[in-house]
């Protein structure tokens, strides 16, 4: 079902959308449906750092059954000697 959306725009912003609209063949009503389904796909797919994360690969060279952060301040102790 259609809604209808009313909307203030500059003068020479209207005028702009209404030359694009017609070298592209499309209706003005059509491009702001676009725009605003692209907005609101993109606030959809947001992820959690945490769901990144848990996406990556573990380098194969890490052997995951270590204690990686034991490893690690083993690694910064000898380093900077702490």
């Amino acid at each position: 079902m259609k809604a209808r959306l009313n909307i203030t725009i500059e003068d020479n912003v209207l005028s702009q959308v209404k030359a694009y609209a017609a070298s592209k063949h499309i209706s003005i009503s059509r491009i702001v449906e676009d725009y605003l389904r692209t907005i609101a796909a993109k606030s959809e797919k947001k992820e959690s750092i945490l769901d990144l994360v848990d996406g990556l690969e573990v380098p194969s060279h890490i052997d995951t059954k270590q204690d990686l952060k034991k490893v690690f301040y083993e690694d910064q102790s000898a380093k900077y000697g702490f």
